[in-house]
């Protein structure tokens, strides 16, 4: 079960980030910290797929990255959303729920749930 927790969070953490990311800027590890917090620890992010992520996106233009200084006074990147960034977390999350309940109605045929 660990490895599909860890698939499906691959799969889905451009969306999960730009969320985090709409909510107003933040660094890497409060973006993780925050995904942690409010799946009540189901989803797990690591920096080893978390960096890579916000890499990718900044590449895409979907969100900017900037040194600032973090609540603690530490040195730390600092991402924000942009508006290409914000018209694609809505196309993002309008296909993850098509997909989701499509996921979710084959289950309860099958009386899974």
């Amino acid at each position: 079960m660990p490895n599909q927790k860890k698939d499906l969070l691959q799969g889905t953490l451009d969306l999960l980030v730009l969320s985090v990311l709409s909510t107003g800027p933040n660094h890497g590890y409060r973006i993780a910290r925050r995904i942690e917090l409010v799946s009540q620890d189901a989803l797990k992010v690591n920096q080893g797929s978390l960096y890579p992520a916000l890499h990718r996106l900044v590449t895409k233009g979907w969100i900017t990255a900037e040194w600032g200084l973090t609540e603690t006074k530490r040195k730390a990147r600092i991402y924000t959303l942009t508006e290409t960034g914000r018209a694609q977390i809505k196309e993002e999350a309008s296909s993850w729920v098509q997909f989701s309940q499509g996921v979710t109605a084959v289950l309860q045929t099958a009386d899974l749930i």
